[in-house]
């Protein structure tokens, strides 16, 4: 499907890569490209980070067209999907998803286990520092292998774990070879906008 890409200037990782609602100035510039994006024809509203599900409701509100801005929007569906068994999250930031982004998530009396990738150096330095100075090329290879580490032990250590849901727009272009490492189905918020669009 045809996309279109706005990057919301002024706003970095940091800023929305954490344990708290971002600020009212960085939700404000996400509703602001957000209208720019439905002005110019968008028929549904997108993010890579799945910590938006904390302003999920306060974009779709701003905006005409469907939005969905985290990948953690599709919990109760994979829940019914797996008869209400336990689900892995791996997300940017373990000690950063909270309890409010869980529970605007749908995760409420759900068993969750979350694994972060905010240990691994590669994906800390590309995707969690401030823009100016993530690096310029990324090892596609290494940072498949740190995700999938991440999978695995996750996956290890709760076997019952029946999905896993990538938090992170970053993640996606390893949820196959993070599904042949598993064993478990991978969902991601492009699973969703394949749904919506």
């Amino acid at each position: 499907m045809p996309a279109r890409v706005r990057v919301v200037s002024g706003v970095s990782s940091p800023d929305i890569v954490r344990d708290e609602r971002p600020s009212a100035e960085v939700v404000a510039r996400f509703i602001a490209a957000a209208r720019e994006l439905e002005a110019e024809g968008a028929v549904l509203i997108t993010s890579t980070c799945g910590f938006l599900i904390l302003v999920q409701d306060d974009i779709a509100r701003a905006v005409r067209v469907p939005v969905l801005l985290s990948g953690l929007t599709l919990i109760p569906v994979i829940r019914r999907l797996t008869g209400d068994r336990p689900l892995g999250i791996l997300t940017a930031s373990a000690r950063s998803l909270g309890t409010e982004a869980l529970a605007k998530a749908g995760c409420s009396g759900l068993q969750i286990h979350v694994a972060g990738m905010e240990q691994h150096r590669i994906f800390a330095e590309t995707f969690l520092t401030p823009k100016s100075a993530q690096p310029a090329a990324l090892d596609r290879a290494a940072m498949g292998a740190a995700v999938t580490e991440v999978a695995r032990t996750m996956v290890a250590a709760q076997p019952d774990i029946a999905a896993l849901i990538l938090e992170c727009g970053n993640l996606p272009p390893y949820a196959a070879q993070l599904r042949a490492a598993v064993g478990r189905p991978v969902y991601s918020i492009l699973d969703g906008a394949r749904l919506i669009a």
